[in-house]
């Protein structure tokens, strides 16, 4: 990365030492890539881990539902990065745009949602993956959670966001290739399993030996699990009503919560993704546009819908791999604990998968997950660090502290962030670890997250802020700090009706999180609906359209370095003049509106499929699969995971291939002049 990041700043016209293209990439990434920083960014550690643990618990339904519960909101933030563009498309963060809407005290408390989201990711990542290190390796798991971040924050230190994009696309290569490589050996070339009927019998067996408490016929391959307790009558957050829950429903209202808060209240989430699909755009008018592809925003569509289809893939084609072979496996004299399964603490620590890894392909099947879980930690860890630096320096030194920052101040105090960040991780991760938090408590998703019930409350005020013209101050302040209290208010009290006592242990079961995550989700959204309509606003957008990049200034500068930049532009690249109107231009405006219908569209239809149509299809019918039918369940799995793979490896090769020929062409005049001089 540090290599690459050199060959960038000379040979290319972006430079870190600008704050815009340290924290936003100059805005300038295309589609292809935006697909593949989706995959590489959601791609948790813990989404591995806990996809496999899903399928290891709940079978065949715990890793549909994961890829369901994550993908939904990525096609949802399409909407969400048309709006931004819109309406505020000179913001570094969406704490910028509360403090121009709604002042000081809204920027303060969603400052505060923004640092509890960072934490709850961190925590996350260094938790499962320095868990994953140590049972592979034996490592000390103290010194993993602070050696993964130190090293993570030397090349984002140097290379800024930039530097994660290519970041990005060398891990998702290392990621496919290991997922096909386990699918393989898997249902082709083990001694163990070997073929898709084999797999069939041995889940069948299993069914047997330690059938899932509730599921149709005990079953790991259904989508038909009802929920067995202590008690059969749940006090819904909304309305009351007696039923059987599915244990995989209650596990995708978990991952539907959670992936909600973890996509909108995380900065590096809206960072990574919506940031890279605006191009760069200056106020000082000039900009910088690519002849070949033009900067349109049917990419943004075309880039979510790609990415949420993408990722989709990941947790369902790995989890239902690994997971349903750790299951099938257990009774196979190789298994790390035979002949019993995974304890309960094993479970949630996520350790399904290296336990089938290591049973279908021994020590390289070790390596290789340690390979896939390393790379997905310094990914999403990369993307978490320039978060943490973009709110310091933006939202707490340029706001409350320098106002009049310049962008070479902007970046220092970047750097000092993401280097305290960076130990403050392994602190975090060594205070979790301390008090016996692991995996479950952290990961969005799983049965047992924070996220979802912490952060639910504050979703629907930060879409609002950049949709909804008529939401007021007091609307977004009562929404997200009474949402907050009642979910935490449904949280204790769902568990102490619900399970009879309020304990360490029930607090920690998926009902309960997803009473204080759907508590605090909907009635955060009707407070803030209902007090903003009371006396609502008509914001023009006007004051978050007037945010401009930092950087303007450095442009008239002629020994600044985007100005240096611009002297060492390619043919490919044109400046031509725009004025501050031109996000303002009617067809732009409408071109956006249809950008924002499709998104809204196609977000809908995925919501349906893989929500509704598809799993409670057979939910309601207590399908169990035949031989033949799970054989086409996990031909489509594979069929997605190499489509996939398509979109994130091979359309950014595609996208970039003028620039990267450019700069080879640039690298080899330079040999070639730097071989006449020494003849």
């Amino acid at each position: 990365m540090l290599c690459l990041t050199a060959v960038q700043s000379n040979f290319s016209r972006f430079t870190p030492r600008s704050s815009e293209e340290f924290t936003s990439a100059s805005r300038s990434v295309k589609p292809g890539l935006v697909c593949c920083g989706i995959v590489s960014a959601w791609t948790w550690s813990a989404t591995l881990l806990q996809s496999s643990t899903a399928a290891y618990t709940f079978g065949v339904s715990g890793p549909w539902w994961y890829g369901a519960g994550g993908s939904i909101q990525v096609a949802m933030f399409g909407m969400v990065a048309a709006k931004v563009k819109m309406n505020a498309n000179g913001a570094h963060t969406f704490l910028e745009i509360v403090k121009v809407r709604f002042g000081t005290a809204a920027h303060i408390v969603f400052t505060v949602y923004a640092f509890i989201c960072v934490l709850v990711v961190c925590g996350s990542l260094l938790v499962g993956g320095a868990a994953t290190v140590n049972a592979l390796t034996g490592m000390n798991i103290l010194a993993a959670y602070f050696l993964l971040p130190i090293g993570i924050a030397v090349y984002v230190v140097f290379g800024g966001l930039r530097a994660t994009f290519i970041c990005d696309w060398t891990h998702t290569i290392i990621l496919f290739a290991i997922i096909y490589t386990f699918i393989f050996r898997a249902y082709g070339t083990s001694p163990e399993i070997g073929s898709l009927a084999r797999m069939y019998e041995l889940l069948t067996q299993a069914a047997i030996d330690v059938p899932v408490p509730g599921n149709a016929n005990g079953s790991y391959m259904t989508m038909k699990s009802n929920q067995v307790g202590r008690r059969h009558w749940f006090i819904y957050s909304v309305t009351s009503f007696r039923a059987h829950f599915s244990q995989g429903l209650i596990f995708g209202a978990s991952a539907l919560l959670s992936g909600f808060a973890g996509v909108f209240c995380d900065q590096g989430y809206w960072q990574r993704v919506n940031k890279r699909i605006f191009a760069l755009r200056s106020q000082t008018n000039v900009s910088i546009n690519l002849k070949a592809i033009a900067s349109h925003p049917k990419g943004t569509t075309k880039a979510y819908m790609l990415g949420g289809l993408s990722w989709f893939a990941v947790p369902w084609a790995f989890g239902s791999c690994l997971g349903l072979s750790a299951r099938a496996l257990q009774s196979n004299p190789l298994f790390p604990t035979y002949p019993f399964p995974l304890s309960p603490q094993q479970t949630s620590a996520g350790l399904a998968a290296p336990a089938a890894a290591a049973v279908l392909m021994g020590k390289g099947g070790a390596v290789a997950l340690l390979l896939v879980v390393f790379m997905a930690v310094t990914s999403a860890a990369s993307a978490e660090l320039i978060a943490v630096s973009s709110i310091v320096s933006y939202d707490i030194y340029r706001t409350y502290w320098n106002p009049q920052a310049t962008g070479a101040e902007i970046v220092r105090v970047s750097h000092y962030a993401i280097g305290a960040w960076a130990i403050w991780m392994g602190c975090w991760a060594t205070i979790l670890h301390q008090a016996n938090i692991d995996l479950g408590w952290t990961e969005p998703g799983c049965p047992r997250c924070t996220m979802g019930i912490v952060l639910s409350p504050a979703v629907i005020p930060i879409i609002l802020t950049v949709w909804w013209s008529k939401l007021t101050r007091a609307g977004l302040l009562f929404g997200s700090i009474i949402g907050a209290i009642l979910g935490m208010l449904a949280w204790m009290i769902g568990c102490w009706k619900i399970n009879g006592s309020i304990t360490i242990a029930n607090l920690a079961l998926p009902i309960s999180a997803v009473c204080s995550g759907l508590t605090g989700f909907m009635f955060s959204g009707l407070i803030t609906v209902f007090v903003s309509l009371w006396k609502p606003d008509n914001y023009d957008f006007e004051g978050t359209r007037a945010i401009a990049m930092l950087d303007n200034s450095e442009n008239n500068d002629p020994d600044s370095d985007v100005a240096s930049a611009e002297k060492k532009l390619p043919t490919d690249f044109e400046v031509r003049p725009t004025g501050p109107v031109a996000q303002e231009d009617p067809l732009c405006h409408d071109t956006l509106q249809r950008a924002f219908r499709r998104a809204a569209w196609y977000s809908s239809a995925m919501s349906v499929i893989v929500i509704l149509i598809v799993p409670l299809t057979m939910f309601f019918t207590n399908y169990v699969f035949s031989e033949r039918f799970y054989t086409f369940w996990v031909t489509c799995s594979i069929v997605w995971v190499f489509m996939s793979g398509t979109f994130s490896v091979i359309l950014p090769l595609l996208e970039s291939r003028k620039e990267m020929v450019a700069i080879l062409k640039r690298l080899g005049g330079l040999a070639s002049t730097k071989l006449y001089i020494k003849s």
